[in-house]
């Protein structure tokens, strides 16, 4: 089943690939990057995803450094930026990098070769560990509201001997380093603002996302009448497409000088249908993942989430299967999990799964064919390389 899975991802972003260099041949945008000049600095001629990536690993160690160098041994508040250092080193390193990644890739595809300098890519690599720390922020605070075990491969930090609810400050001061670190570099930039407005937007997107999410699973009350399409496509959309999608990639165009609203709507409406994507996927692996691979045990089904899954399950049961929905989803005992992970198997789920994989492509293939002439295609092309032959 996963080679099938893996297989069919693999085949998908190839048939994507071909389909939107086709649309944009003879479609080059004005703001597409250029060849370099030979007199250009050395990370715009050094750059690509392997560079930019050993880049970004390098500059989080200047990143913690900057947040923190200058109070640790301060009187008052030495303490508490020492912890601030501990929260840094263990919750913002160690994922996939993604979004970081992907504001200095779409800079580079969006912003003109003269933009292409070495203070200009500095900055994209800031912006990139904002929206890492932004991610990291909502992750140990979910954590804490799931009750979840891992993360990245190691326990939660909340679960840390000696951290328990403290850690909700600990995200407090995540949030709170975004902010200071782009009044610290951006702050002279055009863009400033503009960041600024977008970060804030995108925290309260995904909190409102966090708060149809929490409403709609509560532990105590398992409740499969609100498990509707349209309310799971609400949460997705808020929790997780906004800052995950569009805001690396908006932060890229502010960055680059693309502050037009039409442009801006563009890229949303096809970042959020990758976002989409990119939740159901997820879904599909907290059932059915490896957490040696994914690292994090999957608990959709104990905590009562109002997931992909559990969404499609409840329009193709019987009544009976119905039943035994409403009698083990939401439950903590194995026994329950497994029988609704063989109910999932019995409603052709995984197969349901694929075919909305294909459906997905139809139609991305659509929204960036539409929009070529406006932004360009590999903007949206990194993203789906990233994300189509994913196992984690």
């Amino acid at each position: 089943e996963r080679e099938r899975e893996r297989e069919g991802g693999h085949a998908m972003y190839r048939l994507l690939v071909r389909a939107v260099t086709r649309a944009h041949r003879g479609h080059r945008h004005a703001c597409t990057r250029g060849p370099v000049s030979m007199d250009g600095d050395k990370m715009a001629e050094g750059g690509g995803a392997s560079g930019d990536g050993a880049e970004f690993e390098r500059v989080f160690a200047e990143v913690v450094t900057d947040l923190t160098q200058d109070h640790l041994g301060h009187p008052e508040i030495g303490d508490a930026i020492a912890r601030l250092k501990q929260v840094l080193e263990y919750n913002v390193p160690g994922g996939k990098r993604n979004r970081g990644l992907s504001v200095i890739a779409s800079f580079r595809a969006l912003a003109p070769p003269q933009r292409l300098t070495d203070g200009s890519l500095r900055l994209t690599l800031i912006v990139g560990w904002c929206v890492e720390l932004l991610q990291a922020f909502f992750l140990v605070a979910d954590d804490i509201m799931d009750q979840s075990v891992t993360r990245r491969g190691q326990p939660c930090w909340y679960r840390k001997v000696g951290i328990g609810l403290d850690a909700i400050n600990d995200s407090y001061l995540l949030e709170a380093s975004v902010y200071l670190l782009l009044r610290r570099h951006l702050r002279a930039e055009p863009c400033y603002v503009s960041l600024l407005e977008l970060f804030l937007q995108t925290s309260y997107q995904t909190e409102l996302g966090q708060s149809l999410d929490l409403m709609t699973a509560q532990p105590s009350h398992v409740n499969l009448e609100q498990f509707t399409e349209t309310r799971y496509k609400a949460i997705v959309k808020y929790k997780t497409a906004f800052y995950s999608f569009y805001l690396p990639v908006a932060a890229a165009m502010y960055m680059a000088g693309i502050d037009g609203e039409e442009e801006h709507q563009v890229a949303q409406s096809i970042l959020l249908e990758m976002g989409e994507f990119f939740q159901i996927q997820d879904d599909f692996l907290d059932c059915f993942g490896d957490p040696e691979v994914t690292g994090k045990v999957g608990t959709d089904i104990e905590d009562n989430k109002c997931s992909w899954l559990v969404v499609q399950a409840l329009t193709r049961a019987s009544p009976s299967q119905r039943h035994l929905l409403e009698e083990n989803y939401g439950r903590h005992e194995a026994e329950s999990v497994a029988r609704v992970k063989g109910l999932y198997g019995e409603l052709g789920l995984c197969q349901a799964f694929h075919q909305y994989e294909e459906q997905s492509y139809q139609r991305l293939c659509s929204l960036v064919s539409q929009q070529r002439s406006r932004l360009p295609p590999q903007v949206f092309l990194a993203f789906a390389d990233r994300i189509y032959k994913r196992k984690k």
